[in-house]
């Protein structure tokens, strides 16, 4: 019977991890033209922005910090499965050398399929574990950018913002393609690009005591 450790357990940090991991990262670039200053409260918000949240996980400390102890985490939960699929193996090598039927033979059945079942439930609710662990990660960090992100629009008097991937498309990559020629703004200027400023807002030590996600904010 073969034990596929690392698909049971890594695989819990692949899928919306890979997705952010896929594209090459992209240097800042600063803005060619500012985002309008902060202006005194009064009158309707004019202004419109685009940021790349792809861009903002990927450089978002914290969050980086996070997932690399999850991924330590899980190699430690992933050894403590091998040493008990190596235990198992070798019951069953064990067996062998026993003739079907014998007293021997049926203990010893039996105590490959409790070990086997117990593999198996450990592994699951492991996995579980992992998947809840990392979607938390998730939801706390996006609220720390909507927040950044409401709070800086507020100050700038942006009326929206619309989410855009900055990455450039590989020619090479027939999804990279389609999912270029599908994206919903074929041209943004530079200008109103406001992911460096909303990246280095979540990255200063002062965001690091915001409440958690989940708790109330304050408008």
């Amino acid at each position: 019977m073969k034990w596929h450790l690392a698909a049971i357990l890594s695989a819990t940090l692949v899928a919306p991890a890979a997705v952010l991991a896929q594209a090459p990262q992209r240097p800042a670039a600063p803005p060619a033209q500012p985002v309008p200053a902060a202006a005194p409260a009064g009158g309707p918000a004019v202004h419109v922005a685009v940021i790349d949240v792809g861009y903002i996980f990927k450089n978002h400390a914290r969050f980086k910090a996070a997932m690399d102890k999850m991924k330590e985490q899980v190699m430690a939960a992933e050894n403590t499965l091998k040493a008990e699929r190596d235990r198992i193996n070798g019951m069953m090598e064990q067996i062998k050398g026993f003739n079907p039927g014998t007293p021997e033979f049926k203990k010893l059945e039996a105590d490959i399929a409790k070990a086997q079942g117990d593999f198996n439930v450990t592994a699951q609710l492991q996995k579980k574990e992992f998947m809840d662990q990392e979607a938390k990660v998730y939801m706390q960090v996006y609220a720390e950018v909507e927040k950044a992100v409401e709070q800086f629009a507020r100050e700038h008097r942006i009326a929206i913002v619309h989410r855009h991937e900055g990455d450039p498309v590989d020619a090479s990559d027939r999804n990279q393609i389609l999912r270029g020629i599908t994206k919903p703004i074929v041209y943004i200027d530079p200008g109103i690009d406001i992911t460096p400023d909303i990246a280095k807002i979540l990255n200063t030590p002062a965001v690091a005591t915001q409440p958690a996600a989940g708790q109330p904010r304050t408008r």
